[in-house]
This record gives C-alpha cells, structure tokens and sequence, in this order.
C-alpha cells in the first residue's frame, strides 16, 4: 500500500510542475504584447505539454491507512480513522456525539 501512495505523490508533484508550465506558457500566448513568433511558439509548446497527467487520475487516501474510500478531504484521513481519533481525544474541539 505505500508503493501506492508513493505513486500518488510522484504523480501529483509531476503534475504540479506540469501545471506550472502549462499556465506560463498559456500566459505568453494569449498575451498580445509578445511578437507573433514566441507567442506560436509557446503554443506549439503548450500542445507538446503531457496530456497523460490528468487531475482526475489522483486518487486522495488516508495519510494513516492509505485507504482511498471514505476519505474526508478536510482531514486527509478516512472515516475510522478520524472517528478513533475523536475518541481518543487527540483532536482538539471535536467529540464524538451520539444521538
């Protein structure tokens, strides 16, 4: 399960450092100031970008259990393992209630 998450976060950091390029170079191409010559160049550059990295191929999972379902993505934990925690008291301003 590590090997998965450690996957995730490679993907995630490539895809940070491609996000990051896409939106200078999209930056440089929609600008008019710039001469024709670098602005079709930046966006031959833009369409040479990976496409394979997509936001929607991360899959968020739970920092302690690295389960992808149910996962509470103000918390970066899943569900047991918040509710543990509540009762454990090792979150502050939260306790458990019951109905």
């Amino acid at each position: 399960m590590k090997k998965l998450f450690a996957k995730d976060k490679k993907l995630r950091s490539q895809f940070s450092e491609i996000e990051k390029k896409y939106l200078i170079l999209k930056s440089i191409y929609k600008n008019s100031n710039f001469f024709t010559l670098i602005r079709w160049n930046a966006y031959l550059k833009l369409n040479l970008l990976s496409t394979t990295n997509n936001k929607t191929k991360f899959s968020n999972r739970c920092v302690a259990t690295i389960n992808k379902k149910r996962f509470n993505k103000t918390t970066n934990f899943s569900r047991h393992v918040l509710l543990k925690l509540i009762r454990l008291g090792k979150i502050n301003g939260m306790k458990k209630s019951s109905w």
